[in-house]
């Protein structure tokens, strides 16, 4: 199977990774906005080649996959529906799913339902090729989420491929996957970069950060992750995030209100509640 990958970054650098470990394909070209991290996976022996344009690298491939940052994927969809051979398949690894889907049946005409749209629920805080690991989707959820025109064939052989990379499927419908990413990934994500950019406007940043300790670490370790990325995850998916959000700061409101009533039970009852809850997720043996 000859692969393209479109995005040579952690998630698309890691599969190519993963591909190559478990000779799932048989030659991998990647493409990039950013031509050095192409050549970083071809001297890690990641890739086999690197491609000029997105159109050039999806000529003449089996798979297709794109592994860009949501906001660029309607582009790069476009520039690839004309070269696309008539059995290639194709997916994608965003964190939002309806977009893509919207961007995909409007781009890619008749090829549109060898397009399966998939979203791996795994990373890292640190971005880049450099850090593209093989066995990073081993025990994870990849999350698919096939159209009515969807070719039940193609669907079969990207979710066997996600398998073969130690992944578990989950399939669903996109307005769902969204509505609940939104909870449990995007909302913590914005909630850990705007701590942080509070705390980096504050005059004794650094004496804050000297003091943090291993709770702060553990929460603001996703606000390492790209800018990039995750802006064009908060704006694909506003709707959802937006009513997130609007919650979250209901709850706020009401803890501030707690604290200065003095309300001590309320918040014992509150913090229990979350305690629970969290302590529960981990024995069911979900990850983050």
């Amino acid at each position: 199977m000859k692969a393209a990958i479109l995005g040579c970054g952690l998630l698309g650098g890691s599969l190519a990774a993963a591909l190559r470990s478990r000779r799932l394909s048989s030659h991998l070209v990647g493409y990039d906005l950013d031509a050095r991290a192409c050549s970083r996976g071809v001297e890690r022996g990641l890739l086999d080649g690197s491609a000029a344009s997105a159109a050039q690298a999806a000529r003449d491939a089996d798979l297709v996959v794109l592994a860009t940052p949501v906001g660029a994927m309607p582009d790069l969809l476009a520039q690839i529906a004309g070269t696309l051979g008539p059995a290639a398949i194709l997916t994608d690894l965003g964190s939002t799913k309806a977009d893509v889907i919207a961007a995909a049946r409007h781009a890619l005409g008749p090829a549109f339902e060898r397009f399966v749209p998939s979203h791996p629920i795994a990373g890292g805080e640190q971005p880049g090729l450099e850090h593209a690991d093989p066995d990073l989707f081993e025990g994870c959820t990849v999350v698919t989420t096939p159209d009515a025109q969807t070719r039940p064939d193609a669907l079969e052989r990207i979710e066997a491929l996600w398998r073969a990379c130690g992944a578990r499927i989950e399939r669903m419908q996109a307005d769902e996957h969204d509505r609940i990413l939104a909870s449990v990934s995007h909302l913590p994500h914005v909630l850990a970069f705007a701590l942080l950019a509070q705390i980096a406007g504050q005059p004794d940043v650094q004496r804050r950060l000297t003091l943090a300790g291993p709770g702060f670490r553990d929460f603001t370790r996703i606000a390492a992750s790209s800018a990039v990325m995750w802006r064009d995850i908060a704006l694909a998916n506003r709707e959802a995030l937006g009513k997130e959000l609007r919650g979250f700061v209901a709850m706020l409101e009401d803890i501030e209100q707690a604290l200065t009533a003095g309300d001590a039970q309320w918040l014992e009852q509150l913090f229990d509640l979350a305690s629970r809850t969290r302590r529960k997720s981990s024995e069911g043996g979900h990850g983050e």
